[in-house]
């Protein structure tokens, strides 16, 4: 049973060691569209059948694929066309075609840059309105930029008693 274990712990960490040679073959064309691999099976489903896969044989093939080891045809077929367009260059796994399953795939924050910026621009514009007005209830006569503001009255050296004698 630890052996089992192992085995099934390394090929979930590494799945170019798959046993199965057709499954491995899917799993390393999934890793090139970075998908997973029930997704890729969706995806070969759809390319090869020109429909969405239904329910009852989402839980059927499922249950063959991931208990049984049983890759289908079209599944195969698929990886190696994906295969073959990695070797060649020509894949591009950003393609939204690829990634049609994936709910959060390219979407963005709407507008996140620019909520970003008016962000810190308001906390600057907060920074340096507070640093103006400390500046100004001192009568423009600090010493320093930033609190403690001290006039040079306050930091005048204290006489020390040798030199008040």
């Amino acid at each position: 049973m630890d052996l089992l274990q192992t085995l099934i712990r390394q090929t979930l960490i590494r799945p170019d060691r798959e046993e199965n040679s057709q499954r491995a073959e899917v799993c390393k064309a999934a890793n090139h569209l970075q998908v997973g691999e029930f997704q890729f099976l969706q995806l070969a489903y759809k390319e090869w059948h020109k429909d969405e896969m239904r329910e009852e044989l989402t839980n059927a093939l499922f249950k063959s694929y991931m208990l049984h080891d049983e890759v289908p045809h079209w599944a195969r077929h698929y990886g190696r066309r994906i295969i073959a367009l990695y070797r060649k260059g020509e894949l591009n796994e950003r393609d939204p075609a690829y990634h049609r399953y994936d709910w959060d795939y390219g979407k963005k924050v709407p507008q996140g840059v620019i909520k970003f910026i008016g962000a810190a621009t308001v906390l600057f514009l907060v920074i340096a309105g507070m640093l103006f007005i400390g500046h100004l209830t001192t009568g423009g006569k600090s010493t320093s930029v930033l609190p403690p503001y001290f006039t040079p009255e306050e930091i005048q050296p204290a006489k020390t008693h040798l030199e008040g004698s």
